[in-house]
């Protein structure tokens, strides 16, 4: 019987190949949950009058490694389920700020793929995610190289 929801296999990742995760609005009680949880407890995030009279971003900022963590829940849910082994390095830039309210979505290209040398029925896949807001702005950058199952490995 065939299981739903499987992620895409290294086969499925050549060079060049493009995609875009669904969206996602990023709301209060997910900016509350994540400071509390990590423990990020940065006027920025937690004070309104220093924001309001101090800081030069007077929105509800939210932290870039939240925006990045939702792009990562994205794809795990559409492309890496059940296929997605190791997340083994990156580069990230922030380009611009995310506020409480925006909806974020990730866009995907294939920059590297080979076979892993030391894990067989492993391929290891690079790829450019960048993140957008819902008008377009790009809110951040990373290089992810990945550890994939590849399909000649399913038993």
């Amino acid at each position: 019987m065939e299981t739903l929801g499987i992620g895409l296999y290294f086969e499925d990742l050549p060079v060049g190949r493009q995609f875009r995760s669904i969206g996602r609005t990023i709301t209060e009680p997910d900016l509350i949950n994540y400071i509390n949880c990590i423990g990020l407890l940065e006027v920025l995030f937690t004070n309104q009058e220093f924001r309001k009279n101090e800081s030069d971003i007077k929105d509800r900022l939210v932290p870039g490694m939240l925006v990045h963590g939702f792009a990562e829940g994205l794809l795990s849910q559409s492309a890496m389920q059940y296929t997605g082994f190791a997340f083994l390095q990156m580069e990230l830039n922030m380009e611009n700020p995310a506020f409480v309210g925006d909806t974020v979505h990730v866009e995907v290209e294939v920059l590297e793929a080979r076979l892993s040398k030391s894990r067989p029925h492993r391929g290891l896949i690079r790829t450019k995610n960048k993140i957008f807001k819902q008008d377009g702005t790009p809110i951040l950058t990373y290089t992810p190289m990945r550890m994939i199952k590849c399909r000649s490995g399913v038993k």
